[in-house]
């Protein structure tokens, strides 16, 4: 990014899916993403024909909540237990009984739930206690990445605030927690304010990336805060909801908000003094990748909006690629193919509930289902099903937001949700309630160098910076009538966990 917000360049590289040994689990190697780290910023500076000494500062984003584990010379003990990971229901269960959730709410601002790295360190100590015994250093996935650049070992309060390690209201790591469970500070990170230098890369990073030995860090921040700020969502009343392969909705606070029933997030912002509150559908996008890896992908007569020919076996991204469809993005075809249904699939509704659920539900055994099904349904009317599922979901977080009186003036849509017209509608639709877009999509990225421009000191605070830099593209109003039906199709949904839950 350069110094009037401008994106100068991009880089991507895929690292490998998470691996899931046992119904619930979810794991990755912290290695990979590192080497994914420096095929992406060699292909950004080789794209933008940029020095390495031209950088002047360098953010970090990246997904939260995971337990990377190191050893004392810093090598990873154990593949990380990710996000949406579930095994850890006995450990949520034992700190609710040693604690009080009640107690633990106030300690850090959130009830313990199995996505939340604590439990997942007390999982690994409990079962595999000759790998605990190795442990000497804990961190998240995007502080890993920054200890291979650095060598030094930091996080940002936002990202910590996942941890259920955190006071939270007064961005510190609890002691009685951290005294509750044994574990001893010196493993966790040293603490940083999301634009505070917190390093410089080191000459390893360096050979690894094509950055200049030298180059200041700053803390950076998890994907949400980070995505957040990426969006301008940094003052109360402007909201978010980004879907990835979880899905999130994101309000600013000055305060740090509860919900005394712990179905919302109440967790630092990146902006030194500011806090949010946040609503997480575990398989948002996760959804939709399930079906086109499952089922395929049809390729479609854009014109026509009829199916023409194309693969419905499981996604095969190998065979796909010699396809005359290769330069086009899989998404793209699933979504048009959802918009051949009709608004509301014809009665169908989706439960998004692959991997558990955060918000409101709090439960990790829940599961995923298609309810209504009839011999009249086709594919499209199940994509589009799974869409509108999807968004119900994240409606349950506007609701408790509406509960606490936490205000929603503008509603800004992030990630691959974003991108596909026919979700963008959607969303507009089961909000009832205009949606923004804005004109940089790279979300969580953008934000990270947003909060590497403020810590250059190109920009005196996070306000100043989104301020100059992010700008609204387009907005997309609610259908009437179709909105008329999303209400009435929500209230349906809303009764669905409850008869799930029963089975």
């Amino acid at each position: 990014m350069d110094v009037s917000g401008a994106i100068v360049a991009s880089g991507t590289e895929e690292h490998q899916p998470f691996a899931s040994p046992h119904p619930g689990w979810a794991e990755q190697d912290p290695r990979d993403w590192w080497r994914a780290c420096g095929v992406a910023v060699k292909k950004a500076l080789q794209e933008s024909a940029i020095r390495g000494e031209e950088i002047a500062c360098i953010g970090f984003s990246g997904q939260m909540h995971g337990a990377v584990l190191l050893d004392a010379a810093g090598e990873v003990v154990r593949p990380a237990l990710i996000w949406c990971d579930q095994r850890t229901e006995k450990q949520s269960c034992e700190l609710s009984e040693k604690f009080g959730t009640d107690r633990l709410i106030q300690l850090t601002c959130n009830p313990p739930l199995t996505n939340f790295t604590l439990t997942k360190i007390l999982w690994v100590r409990e079962n595999e206690p000759q790998l605990w015994a190795r442990v000497r250093h804990i961190m998240l996935p995007k502080d890993y990445v920054r200890f291979r650049l650095t060598g030094d070992r930091a996080i940002d309060l936002a990202d910590a605030s996942g941890t259920l390690l955190l006071d939270v209201a007064n961005r510190k790591w609890s002691d009685e927690v951290l005294s509750g469970v044994d574990i001893e500070k010196k493993f966790l990170p040293a603490l940083y304010e999301s634009p505070e230098l917190c390093g410089k890369l080191s000459a390893d990073g360096a050979a690894a990336t094509g950055l200049k030995a030298g180059t200041p860090v700053v803390a950076g921040a998890g994907d949400q805060a980070a995505g957040a700020v990426g969006m301008g969502i940094v003052r109360a009343g402007v909201v978010s909801a980004t879907i990835g392969t979880s899905g999130v909705v994101f309000a600013a606070t000055d305060r740090p908000a509860l919900d005394p029933r712990g179905r919302l997030h109440t967790f630092c912002h990146a902006i030194p003094g500011r806090w949010h509150v946040m609503g997480v559908t575990q398989a948002a996008g996760l959804s939709l990748r399930w079906f086109r890896d499952t089922f395929g992908v049809a390729f479609l007569g854009f014109d026509s909006g009829v199916i023409d020919g194309g693969t419905f076996g499981p996604y095969d991204a190998e065979n796909t690629a010699t396809s005359p469809h290769a330069d086009r993005d899989p998404y793209e075809f699933l979504s048009a193919e959802a918009a051949i249904a009709p608004p509301g699939a014809e009665g169908l509704l989706w439960a998004p509930y692959l991997m558990g659920e955060r918000t409101p539900h709090l439960d990790p055994d829940a599961r995923g289902a298609l309810v209504g099904i009839t011999p009249s349904h086709r594919r499209p009317h199940i994509l589009r099903a799974i869409l509108e599922g999807v968004a119900f979901s994240l409606k349950d977080s506007f609701s408790i937001f509406e509960e606490m009186k936490v205000p929603v003036t503008q509603i800004r849509l992030g990630g691959g949700g974003a991108r596909s017209p026919l979700w963008r509608q959607i969303q507009a639709d089961v909000y009832a309630h205009e949606v923004e877009l804005v004109a940089a999509e790279e979300g969580a990225a953008y934000g990270a160098a947003i909060l590497a421009a403020v810590g250059a000191r190109h920009f005196a605070s996070v306000d100043e910076a989104c301020d100059a830099v992010i700008h609204v593209a387009s907005r997309v109003k609610p259908n009437s009538a179709s909105s008329a039906l999303m209400q009435k199709n929500y209230a349906a949904f809303r009764r669905l966990y409850p008869a799930l839950h029963s089975i």
